[in-house]
């Protein structure tokens, strides 16, 4: 085996859609230093993945079928702390980049990124550090010194808030518990909690609020 070959930074790739994973390995395979080591289609295969432990960078999708990303995310980074987890989603930065961070990832990307900045997010991550976009940048800096102004859906917990986008999609208490595998219970004290932090009384007007702030597609 060549130097290079040896050399090369192995990524493991975990997003249920097909045609995105045969992507990523495509641009991937265009490199000479990086290659494709492993793919995963859910989080059961993204968390068994991450434990075989021959991964350099992992790039995981914010949204899988049958767990949300930053939960995947968390334990990930519990069980393999050395290994760096690049978030991806088709949503903006400013939804979900703050809190892929603070949960331990190391960059978020847009899945609408031009080749070039996804293998420079993938390189970076590689070398120990963050990757963070411009547009994040600016938008971490605006935040500095300006607590008073943060928006309400900023102050939910990752939980909370992940329920409030999926009650403002529509989806019943009972659908929610159902996708988190969660009891009807707890997701009911989670929309308590998010009706009191966001100063609302009912779901149509967290609703409107999620629209109103292009938190829902």
């Amino acid at each position: 085996m060549s130097k290079k070959a040896t050399a090369a930074i192995k990524v493991l790739i975990a997003d249920d859609h097909a045609i995105v994973r045969e992507g990523l390995r495509q641009i991937c395979a265009g490199t000479k230093d990086i290659v494709v080591a492993g793919n995963a289609a859910n989080a059961l295969e993204a968390i068994k993945l991450a434990r075989v432990g021959n991964g350099d960078v992992m790039l995981l999708d914010i949204i899988l079928p049958d767990r949300n990303g930053i939960d995947i995310l968390k334990q990930i980074r519990k069980e393999q702390p050395k290994l760096p987890v690049l978030v991806l989603s088709i949503h903006r930065e400013d939804q979900y980049a703050i809190r892929a961070l603070k949960a331990g990832a190391a960059g978020f990307l847009n899945k609408q990124v031009a080749p070039s900045e996804m293998l420079a997010a993938i390189r970076q991550a590689a070398a120990g550090r963050k990757y963070i976009s411009p547009s994040l940048a600016q938008e971490l800096a605006n935040q500095i010194g300006f607590d008073h102004d943060t928006p309400l859906h900023e102050t939910l917990s990752d939980r909370e808030y992940q329920t409030m986008v999926m009650i403002a999609s529509g989806k019943t208490v009972s659908d929610i518990a159902a996708e988190l595998l969660l009891s009807v219970k707890t997701i009911s004290m989670y929309r308590s909690r998010v009706l009191a932090k966001m100063k609302m009384r009912h779901n149509a007007e967290l609703t409107h609020y999620a629209l109103k702030n292009d938190l829902v597609e």
